[in-house]
């Protein structure tokens, strides 16, 4: 079993999700923008938020990696998550680099903040010589955070969990 780390940026501390949490996590993955851009059911309650960040915890116990709860240094306050993600699914790509964050706090550089953080992580802790990015075509701010952390587009495809739409699979290769 494996502990979630803290990880600390300039501006940001990348630590383990806690249950004091929920609250923030919750009214953040509620908002119209964040719904619109993961496509987030109007029927996502609490419950849902508590089952997503057990899952992020669970991950971290299980395989070594997961998401972060993200807190500006500056206060603590929660702004959003960021980290790894591998769901057990047969057309998962691999080990993925992902955030989402408080619409509040967008255009202030925090996810690619985040998001470098991540993959620095990654490649320091994983025998991987790719990661992946999996975003949905019409969520241009995660790909524009991407690009900027070199992640390119390998292909447009439908994953068997999500019929309705297509996502883009990112790829940024091991440096070096």
């Amino acid at each position: 079993m494996t502990a979630c780390p803290t990880i600390e940026t300039e501006r940001l501390r990348l630590r383990p999700l806690t249950e004091a949490d929920l609250d923030r996590y919750f009214a953040i993955h509620s908002s119209p923008e964040v719904r619109a851009s993961l496509h987030l059911p109007d029927t996502f309650d609490r419950e849902d938020a508590w089952a997503q960040m057990a899952s992020h915890r669970g991950q971290w116990a299980l395989r070594g990696s997961g998401q972060w709860g993200v807190e500006l240094k500056s206060d603590g306050t929660l702004i959003g998550r960021a980290g790894t993600h591998r769901p057990e699914r047969a057309d998962w790509p691999g080990l993925e680099c992902g955030w989402t964050f408080d619409p509040a706090h967008w255009g202030h550089g925090y996810a690619t903040e985040a998001g470098r953080a991540t993959v620095d992580w990654a490649f320091a802790t994983h025998d991987e010589d790719r990661l992946f990015s999996v975003i949905l075509p019409d969520n241009a701010a995660s790909q524009a955070v991407a690009g900027r952390l070199g992640f390119t587009l390998l292909e447009e495809r439908t994953l068997a969990f999500f019929p309705s739409s297509p996502h883009g699979i990112w790829t940024l290769a091991r440096p070096g």
